[in-house]
């Protein structure tokens, strides 16, 4: 678990046009990253 202030790992994700974005992708600009728990999961 990341706690606050910690840099947030890199990682690969297909975007909502199906285009994979990398969190370095958005080196040097503020981005907020929100997690949610999976579907049917307690958290």
């Amino acid at each position: 678990m990341l706690k606050v202030g910690e840099k947030a790992p890199d990682f690969r994700l297909p975007s909502d046009t199906g285009k994979n974005i990398q969190l370095k992708d958005f080196a040097g600009r503020t981005l907020v990253l929100y997690f949610f728990p999976k579907a049917d999961t307690p958290g």
